[in-house]
């Protein structure tokens, strides 16, 4: 159980409602010990009554007190037992509340490569099923465990006490189901891990399925898709039939043993009775005492199952758990940014494809300066953006911001100070107002229509019946690519950042569209730095500077005059796109 000790901070936090559970538990299965032995009682005045020993009136009255007393007892358990499961099954919520908060916020701090090398629902599954089967170990597995216990310590020195020779053969089971128990959960926990990691997959897969089902449908690829699930589904099934036949053998295995119990004690029972040693009430006892270990001991196969599937999924959660980010957070809070970023022989390579992406690039870029960064698919044009925002660490060379390393900075208010457009825009299923208040939650609707317009989105956003409260379907499905830029960039240009790093975000509005939100980013951008990748002249031509990338070294750098008037890669591209603008 070494991956469960994660929880024990969870359990010290919840110290006091546990003890208070595990005390009425406690209480409750000792007024439950209360019957038997006064059925016994029951038994012998009935005896003493026929034997003439007891005169009727007093026979009546001692059984009307026995009957009340257990009526008393079975009431005062089951109120206890409503309390045990209002404390305990609620701390197993409040434990998987907080270790799903706990998963989830160390997601947000795991860098891109973490994304990189795993799926999204591989990621859903252990923050969902795995948790909930934790849950299952901190809530019912303690309850039960602890009446399992509290029965068995108050049950069998209860039984020796009244009669040692006949405990003994009632007990006898136990150390073979001991034994049964340690043999079956060895094996369950093996195939409990097998089954939540074909869980994962399975989740991966519909999660994919479904995000890319228009691409499904386009190449009409249903029974392929079909098949594939299908043969995911059976893969699946037969590893959960193989450990439910595992399951299947606990509580056939209990049932037989108690049935063991049951016959030992009437035979046993009957001899030492025709030998006169104990009474008909006490074998009546005896088998109320192994009826009543029946449920506890056949739940014992039962926790060891809970107990060994928690393990297993708290061992895939504790996975990532103890993943560290690349990227230390520095401590210096970025305050008063100027926005002035260089360069310093730069070179960086992506961990998980090993691309050389960047090679030895410097530039600086000086506070308000506008900077248009153009060259060939796969140059690095995104890389130095994704550097700036430090969604990676170089792998050598420095980038400072005002003057200091970035690595110095506290990443929150780095990128506090940065307002960033990917390439593929990404918009939540949520209301298009919410959508661009992502970028300010605190902004007026004044002051998103004001920005939608400046992002040329407002016109397109009051053509849709419930205008900025429309709800878009999932990663902004509803609109059109063109439209996914726009809002967000709106997003970006409310956030009023210090510096703004647009990824190729006009590639899909035409150029009068381009031209209008150009001439709006100017005026917005005016004394910020901005960084703007592009594959069109005209969204770089007016920049102050531009950088051109040529397999991840930096070829030219200049004006937009300076660059046209030599030859190369810009002067190239720039009379490609006017002649096929004049055609």
């Amino acid at each position: 159980m070494k991956e469960l000790r994660h929880l024990n901070k969870y359990f010290k936090k919840y110290w006091l409602k546990l003890f208070v559970g595990i005390l009425i538990t406690i209480i409750a299965r000792v007024f439950q010990l209360v019957m038997p032995s006064y059925v016994n009682k029951i038994i012998t005045v009935v005896e003493q009554f026929l034997d003439a020993k007891l005169p009727k009136t007093e026979a009546t009255s001692l059984l009307l007190e026995y009957i009340l007393i257990i009526v008393g007892a079975a009431l005062l358990s089951g109120f206890f037992t409503f309390l045990m499961r209002q404390t305990i099954i609620n701390v197993s919520r409040y434990i998987e509340f907080d270790l799903k908060n706990e998963i989830f916020d160390h997601y947000q701090k795991l860098s891109l490569n973490f994304y990189k090398k795993n799926r999204t629902g591989d990621l859903m599954n252990r923050i969902s099923e795995d948790v909930n089967q934790v849950r299952m170990y901190a809530g019912p597995a303690i309850m039960y465990g602890i009446q399992t216990l509290t029965l068995f310590v108050c049950l069998v020195p209860l039984m020796f006490i009244k009669a040692p020779t006949l405990a003994a053969y009632t007990l006898l089971p136990l150390p073979i189901l001991s034994v049964l128990i340690y043999k079956i959960s060895k094996v369950i926990h093996k195939r409990s891990t097998i089954v939540q990691q074909y869980l994962s997959s399975l989740s991966t897969f519909t999660q994919e399925t479904f995000s890319g089902v228009s691409v499904i449908k386009a190449y009409t690829l249903e029974p392929q898709t079909n098949q594939e699930l299908e043969v995911l589904a059976n893969e699946g099934k037969d590893k959960s039939m193989s450990l439910a036949r595992v399951n299947a053998w606990f509580f056939p295995l209990m049932i037989l043993l108690i049935g063991i119990s049951n016959i030992l004690v009437i035979y046993i029972g009957g001899v030492q009775y025709l030998n006169g040693k104990i009474g008909v009430g006490l074998i009546a006892e005896f088998i109320l005492y192994v009826n009543m270990l029946t449920w506890p001991v056949a739940i014992v196969g039962w926790l060891t199952s809970i107990v060994q599937t928690a393990e297993a999924s708290q061992k895939r959660i504790n996975e990532f758990l103890n993943q560290k980010s690349e990227l230390k957070n520095g401590s210096l809070e970025l305050k008063n940014v100027a926005g002035k970023i260089e360069f310093k022989d730069v070179s960086f390579t992506y961990e998980d494809t090993e691309i050389n992406a960047l090679k030895q690039v410097s530039f600086t870029i000086n506070p308000g300066e506008t900077i248009a960064i153009l060259g060939k698919t796969g140059s690095g044009k995104s890389t130095i953006l994704d550097l700036v925002a430090r969604l990676y660490d170089v792998s050598s060379g420095e980038i400072q911001i005002d003057g200091k390393p970035i690595q110095v900075y506290d990443t929150t208010s780095l990128r506090q100070a940065i307002g960033a457009v990917p390439q593929d825009a990404f918009l939540f299923s949520d209301s298009i107002k919410n959508n661009i208040k992502f970028g300010r939650m605190d902004a007026t609707d004044e002051e998103i229509i004001s920005i939608a317009k400046d992002a040329v989105v407002h016109e397109n956003i009051m053509g849709f019946s419930k205008k900025y409260d429309t709800v878009l379907g999932e990663r902004g499905i509803t609109l059109s690519g063109g439209q996914k830029q726009r809002v967000s960039i709106a997003r970006a240009l409310l956030k009023n950042p210090k510096i703004y790093l647009f990824d190729d975000c006009l590639s899909a509005v035409d150029t009068e569209t381009e031209e209008e939100i150009l001439t709006n980013l100017k005026k917005v951008s005016k004394e910020k730095t901005t960084l703007i990748v592009s594959h069109r002249v005209s969204s770089a031509k007016n920049a102050d500077k531009i950088l051109v990338l040529d397999d991840g070294r930096l070829v030219q750098e200049g004006t937009h005059d300076e660059l046209n008037a030599v030859h190369g890669y810009y002067q190239e591209l720039y009379k490609n796109q006017l002649s096929n603008k004049e055609n």
